[in-house]
């Protein structure tokens, strides 16, 4: 009897030692903690807990490809924790593919409707939304073009003048437009709207059409493009005679600035500030440095964070940290960048976050969040929060990740607010509790 009792006992000791070390594997796979908030009209507190960086990676999902990053900061940052206690709030919902949007006045919101071509006017205070503002282009709303990017000039309350981005037809196919308008005192309509650039050549395609827009300190246009997706048209994002897959640098009228880093070179287009970029969908300038950053569409996986330097090349589609969605590697699995003449990514997400637009968070409303860079994320559905010392990612945080929504575009209010629109029509505001 003592001899079955022993055995017995060993028995279950050793499951237990077994199921012991089984439960330790599972670490790196276990589900994220995630910003808990209400997909109603509510707001809800969040305590995210300690803003320290662990020994855990904010990504837990496993790699799509076996390339090494080009340093040790370049990817899968360490998870950090937001630790202010903040308000989650759904303060419109039901509108469309909310592209982008800009503040025009306290807590009002000019906001892009994709696919019906409308302009909205949000009031965030009360969640009104105005009657779709007339006198906004003809778009081609296919696939992923339609009406894009929103953004105001510098001297906005003298001059009322609105730019957009957008798909339009021409000869031969569609390229991504930029167009301006006056709004009217009354808001109801933008006058004497005219196209002041359009990013050929047209291709008879409907994917990759960039369109972020982004003043200079000098009221000059920083416009994005994407390479049009398709191969071979996606190789014209290397070429300086086209205006795909690049970032571009205008006038108000639409003319190259004089600076640009082209401007003598008689094969290149003069408006060209960089290029062999993918599809920018997000483009910020550093609140303490003031560099221009994008953040661009990778393949599958392979998703840029970049510095954009005058005149350089960041290597698209010769080398890539991403595959081809149907698994090949593409041009043979190079993904050096520098050793290859191509600037590097500052960082990159294997597998892919799908990032949209973006915003430095340039207030102290959340002290934590001074100089951060938030970024909507599409598939998976997230926003994702970087955490950046000296041009380097230090720590991430994926913020609503049990919202499945498709965060299209972040905007930081002059009160501090986080806002963040969505394809499903939805408008967040994130902000201080209390």
């Amino acid at each position: 009897m003592t001899k079955v009792s022993w055995s017995r006992l060993m028995f279950f000791t050793m499951l237990i030692f077994v199921l012991t070390l089984a439960a330790c594997g599972n670490d790196d796979t276990s589900d994220e903690g995630s910003t808990d908030d209400s997909d109603t009209a509510t707001e809800d507190s969040v305590d995210e807990g300690a803003d320290e960086s662990t020994d855990t990676s904010a990504e837990s999902e496993p790699k799509v490809t076996e390339f090494e990053p080009a340093f040790p900061e370049q990817t899968r940052a360490p998870e950090v924790e937001t630790k202010a206690e903040l308000d989650v709030e759904v303060v419109v919902e039901g509108l469309g593919v909310s592209w982008g949007m800009e503040e025009f006045d306290t807590n009002r919101l000019l906001v892009t409707q994709r696919d019906s071509a409308e302009l909205l006017i949000i009031n965030l205070e009360d969640g009104s939304v105005s009657d779709p503002i007339e006198g906004t282009p003809e778009v081609n709303d296919e696939g992923q073009g339609g009406l894009l990017d929103v953004t105001i000039a510098p001297d906005f309350d003298e001059s009322r003048l609105v730019f957009m981005t957008f798909a339009q037809d021409i000869e031969g196919g569609t390229v991504t437009a930029v167009g301006k308008g006056v709004l009217s005192e009354d808001e109801a309509s933008l006058e004497d709207f005219e196209v002041i650039f359009q990013a050929e050549p047209a291709y008879d395609g409907a994917l990759h059409y960039g369109g972020r827009i982004i003043f200079d300190d000098d009221s000059n246009l920083f416009l994005t493009t994407g390479e049009r997706s398709d191969d071979p048209i996606r190789e014209r994002a290397q070429d300086l005679d086209a205006y795909l897959g690049k970032v571009i640098h205008i006038t108000q009228d639409g003319e190259a600035v004089d600076t640009n880093p082209f401007i003598e070179d008689e094969d290149a287009l003069d408006g060209i500030y960089s290029y062999g970029h993918r599809n920018i969908q997000g483009v910020d300038f550093h609140p303490e440095t003031g560099d221009l950053w994008i953040v661009e569409f990778g393949p599958q996986a392979g998703d840029e964070l970049n510095i954009i330097e005058p005149g350089s090349n960041y290597g698209w589609p010769i080398v890539s940290y991403g595959i081809e969605y149907s698994g090949e590697l593409i041009n043979d699995g190079i993904s050096e960048h520098e050793a290859q003449g191509f600037v590097e990514p500052v960082y990159y997400w294997d597998p892919t976050s799908a990032p949209s637009g973006m915003s430095f968070y340039d207030n102290d409303a959340i002290p934590e969040w001074e100089n951060n860079l938030f970024i909507g994320g599409l598939a998976p559905n997230y926003i994702v929060r970087v955490v950046i010392e000296n041009d380097l990612v230090v720590g991430e945080e994926r913020l609503l990740t049990e919202e499945g929504e498709r965060f299209r575009d972040i905007l930081v209010t002059e009160d501090g607010a986080l806002i963040a629109i969505t394809d499903g029509g939805l408008i967040y505001k994130i902000a201080a509790a209390g």
